[in-house]
C-alpha cells in the first residue's frame, strides 16, 4: 500500500530565487515589498478591497475578533466540528463559544441550528468552511442580518473555494486565511484577516503592530 502524505507541498517555479531575494533585501521578516505584492494579489484574487497578513491562522482570527470589538459578556457561536483555534481565540477575548451542531451531509454549521443558540447575549457568528467546503452562506448572513449579529467566516482550509460563484471570505464582516503548511497555499507559516469596513481593516492593521503607525 502507498502511503498518502497528509500534506506534501509543492514548490517549484520561482520560489527559490523570489526566497534569495528576500534574503538579499535584509527584509526577512513583516515588511518588505513582498509582503505587500502578497496582500494585493490575494485581496484580489478573493474579491476583497483590502487585506493584511499575520503570523498564522490562529493570529488571523483573534485579530479579527479583536478588531470587531469582541470581548467579556459576548457570546460567539461556533460549530462543534472545527479545529481548536477557534473556540481557543474567542476564549483569548473573554467572549464564550457556544456550540451548535453541524449538518450531516455537508459536515458544515447547521444555520438552524445557530439561530436555535442566540441570546441576548450574542455577538457574533463564526462560520467555518471545513475541509474547503462552504457553509451555507446565504442562510448565515440572513440570520446575521436579522439579529445584528457580527459574521467571521474561518476560510483557513477554503482558500479558492465559492458559495454561488463568490469566494468565501466575503460574506462577513471579517474573514480570516491559513498558509500553514498543510494548507492550499503556503508559506510556511502565516495568515490573513480581510474586513469589509475600512475602518476595520485599519483596526487590524493597528492591532498587529501595537498601535504603531507605519509608513
Amino acid at each position: 500500500m502507498e502511503p498518502t502524505p497528509v500534506y506534501q507541498p509543492y514548490l517549484a517555479g520561482n520560489v527559490s530565487r523570489y526566497v534569495n531575494e528576500c534574503l538579499e533585501s535584509g527584509w526577512i521578516s513583516s515588511r518588505g515589498e513582498f509582503v505587500a505584492k502578497f496582500e494585493n494579489a490575494f485581496a484580489d484574487y478573493v474579491g476583497a478591497a483590502q487585506a493584511t497578513s499575520v503570523a498564522n491562522g490562529t493570529v488571523a482570527i483573534h485579530l479579527a475578533l479583536e478588531a470587531l470589538g469582541v470581548g467579556p459578556g459576548d457570546e460567539v457561536i461556533v460549530p462543534t466540528l472545527t479545529y481548536v483555534a477557534c473556540v481557543n481565540t474567542i476564549l483569548q477575548t473573554g467572549a464564550k463559544p457556544v456550540f451548535v451542531d453541524s449538518l450531516e451531509g455537508t459536515l458544515q454549521i447547521n444555520p438552524a441550528e445557530v439561530e436555535r443558540s442566540i441570546t441576548h447575549r450574542t455577538k457574533a457568528v463564526m462560520a467555518v468552511h471545513l475541509y474547503g467546503h462552504p457553509c451555507d452562506m446565504t442562510s448565515i448572513v440572513a440570520i446575521c442580518r436579522r439579529h445584528g449579529l457580527l459574521l467571521i467566516e474561518d476560510c483557513a482550509e477554503a482558500f479558492g473555494s465559492k458559495f454561488e460563484g463568490r469566494h468565501v471570505g466575503t460574506f462577513g464582516d471579517a474573514a480570516t486565511f491559513s498558509f500553514f503548511g498543510n494548507k492550499t497555499i503556503t508559506t510556511g507559516e502565516g495568515g490573513m484577516v480581510l474586513a469589509c469596513d475600512p475602518e476595520i481593516m485599519s483596526r487590524c492593521r493597528k492591532l498587529k503592530n501595537h498601535a504603531r503607525v507605519l509608513a
